[in-house]
């Protein structure tokens, strides 16, 4: 199984921790095509950044999805807030899962309330939209996050360790929260070095990507040729890339719809 997975923000060093991640999370075989969004942002706090990024994500996995481009069997969206999701389903005739819906369904797998440990106050809001879209707001404890000034998105980890330990104890013993997520690409893997001091379950949002999109793959269920999450109609274009040019034209054909003339 090969799965594409995205950093849908400009860091090299955020795409260093999803990368090392998705190592340990995938199951053995599978390969990892790892890609950094070729414009943008540093890191992805509103949403309009959310809307640049979306841009960024459709040109690869349009790159990935084209005619002639070697096949994946899934791709995973990795920040948090999902950025393009659901929309980016309409693109591919593969799963693309965003880590963000990951980590909701894997929460709620797990218990019945959970939390959202974020990285600033910012963001808060748009996470919150993200929870009402996906129609879990009902079960959303509370959305805590660190409240200073970042030295470096790479760094948030080493910084703010213990800061967001206390965070997601806060959000246990006064929120009432069952699970726990560490939201955001840039947490990756603090999941497994706080095992064991939060006690209750911790979802790591690239390590629930990466799984959830294994086992979406292997269900086989066939991509979307009618419905909500169809191929967009065929209608004249202008100014898309070569590659999101043809992954369009692609998809379009497959689900049978004749291509505007030229």
């Amino acid at each position: 199984m090969k799965l594409l997975v995205i950093n849908p923000n400009i860091s090299d060093d955020v795409t260093a921790l999803i990368e090392a991640e998705a190592l340990r999370s995938a199951t053995p075989g599978t390969e990892l095509v790892l890609r950094t969004a070729g414009h943008g942002v540093e890191y992805i706090e509103t949403r309009f950044e959310s809307l640049i990024a979306a841009g960024a994500v459709a040109e690869i996995i349009a790159e990935h999805t084209r005619p002639g481009a070697a096949p994946v069997d899934a791709i995973v969206v990795a920040a948090f807030g999902d950025p393009g999701m659901p929309a980016l389903k309409e693109l591919a005739e593969v799963p693309v899962i965003g880590i963000t819906e990951a980590a909701l369904c894997a929460a709620a797998l797990q218990g019945h309330r959970f939390s959202i440990i974020a990285i600033s106050d910012r963001i808060k809001p748009w996470y919150r939209d993200c929870v009402e879209r996906f129609g879990l707001a009902g079960r959303l404890a509370s959305i805590r996050s660190i409240n200073e000034s970042l030295n470096g998105i790479g760094a948030v980890q080493q910084d703010f360790k213990e800061t967001l330990l206390a965070l997601s104890l806060q959000a246990v013993t006064e929120d009432g929260a069952d699970v726990v997520i560490l939201a955001g690409a840039p947490l990756a893997g603090l999941a497994r070095d706080l095992r064991g001091r939060i006690p209750v379950p911790v979802v790591d949002g690239i390590s629930a990507g990466v799984r959830m999109a294994e086992a979406v793959a292997a269900l086989q269920s066939g991509p979307h040729r009618a419905g909500a999450f169809a191929a967009p109609p065929a209608k004249d274009r202008k100014g898309l890339s070569g590659s999101l040019d043809a992954a369009l034209a692609a998809r379009q054909e497959n689900a049978g719809l004749p291509q505007p003339s030229a």
